[in-house]
């Protein structure tokens, strides 16, 4: 479908209803989860306007909505689908653990197996936890930190996602952690280094993303990123790198890609192989504190934290899927695509730009009002979705394993159909 002559906001106001004609039972769907949910959701980031698709089932990096629509998935699950929405591996390897017994009340093999996987592949591991989410898996490092230094103040950045509550896209959002943050201007080491000289000795950690996910795939520069290493072994504060959505950008993650070893790490996502995962860790002497035969031991409590499914799952997914290869595979992949999609924009009058590493990246607007820059983001992810390929509405795309060279074609054809019809390109 081409786009219509006229201004953005009539292209826009054209595709939501379309949008709405196309999607019914999505609607439906919406209205009887509001009884229930507020606003019918539980997950925020899934939330756009008028309504979120409801997806009824997917395979490989396919998914499709109430309505029976059928779309390429360019998201990911927000970057923790690297598996794609089937996998018959790790589907056996959750049965065999399930057979075996689950919930069983005490420590299981497969704990201490993905845990000697995950601590070979990142130097800045010696010992770590396990735990539910990225969330959690922050939060523990963080009072961690707090603790093992006896001070109070953690450096995060403007843009900056460590979870649900240590999110800081606004400032420091009202729903965070009661923590003394310094909330700083991020891949500016100069107020970082302003910071440290005026409250050096109350900083217990900063805490930072090698590349902001949430915050539109912002790369942290090296200088940055190793200035921050500095200054924290300068002054006795530990520097956490938060790598739930890094960690596919090499076997240890995006600090080997940087040369860099934190004082702390923390994972997420991937490494369930599907389930619900976190997990934090860093040096002995840090993560020592941790040991339940101290008596001065930091608790550490989960019900779920060694849950025998997501550990199966997980070193299931370590083992057999997030190879070395596997990875650097993905992140050639991630790197010729945004740079396919930025030659795209490019030629057809540069409205958009793509920012990322390896195979997590956003669209960006390109605008000098914010409002264009919302309307044509929103205008090009509708009439994508029409054309079956979707990402989230904020422009953010996670590759997948099985997304191969032809759903990537695809994708940049439709995506030359979109930007020919001139509507996305538009200035009011």
């Amino acid at each position: 479908m081409m786009f219509h002559a006229g201004t953005l906001s009539a292209e826009l106001a054209r595709a939501e209803q379309d949008y709405l004609d196309r999607t019914p039972r999505s609607a439906a769907a919406q209205a009887r989860a509001a009884r229930v949910l507020p606003g019918g959701n539980t997950r925020s980031s899934l939330w756009a306007a008028p309504y979120p698709l409801s997806i009824t089932g997917g395979s490989g990096c396919r998914i499709t909505d109430a309505d029976g629509h059928e779309y390429v998935d360019f998201l990911g699950e927000f970057t923790a689908g690297i598996y794609g929405h089937t996998c018959s591996e790790l589907e056996q390897a959750l049965t065999e653990a399930h057979r075996g017994g689950f919930g069983l009340s005490s420590h299981t093999p497969y704990e201490a197996e993905l845990a000697e996987e995950l601590a070979a592949r990142f130097p800045s591991i010696d010992l770590l936890r396990f735990a539910n989410s990225g969330t959690e898996a922050n939060i523990m490092a963080l009072t961690a930190a707090r603790l093992v230094t006896g001070r109070e103040r953690i450096v995060v950045f403007a843009g900056g996602y460590h979870g649900g509550v240590l999110t800081f896209g606004s400032g420091n959002s009202p729903v965070n952690m009661p923590f003394e943050f310094a909330v700083l201007p991020y891949n500016d080491l100069r107020a970082a280094e302003r910071e440290f000289t005026a409250s050096g000795d109350r900083i217990a950690a900063v805490l930072v993303e090698p590349m902001q996910g949430a915050g539109g795939c912002v790369v942290g520069t090296p200088d940055f990123l190793q200035g921050l290493h500095s200054l924290c072994n300068e002054s006795g504060a530990l520097l956490i790198f938060d790598e739930v959505q890094t960690a596919r950008m090499a076997p240890g993650g995006a600090q080997e890609r940087l040369g860099i070893t934190p004082d702390m790490t923390t994972l997420g996502k991937i490494f369930g192989g599907g389930l619900a995962f976190g997990a934090f860790g860093g040096s002995a002497a840090v993560m020592g504190r941790f040991d339940p035969s101290h008596p001065d031991a930091i608790p550490h409590a989960g019900t779920f934290n060694n849950n025998r499914l997501t550990m199966a799952a997980g070193l299931e997914a370590v083992r057999r899927h997030l190879t070395p290869e596997a990875l650097q595979a993905l992140f050639a992949r991630g790197e010729a695509f945004r740079e396919a999609l930025n030659a795209r924009f490019a030629a057809r009058g540069g409205a958009f730009h793509v920012t990322g590493m390896g195979s997590i990246m956003n669209i960006h607007a390109v605008a000098e009002d914010a409002e264009v820059r919302r309307d044509r983001l929103r205008l090009l992810h509708l009439r994508m979705m029409e054309r079956g390929y979707y990402f989230a509405p904020r422009g953010l795309i996670a590759l997948s394993f099985p997304l191969g060279e032809a759903e990537r074609a695809g994708f940049l054809d439709a995506l030359d159909t979109v930007l020919a019809a001139g509507g996305a390109n538009s200035e009011a």
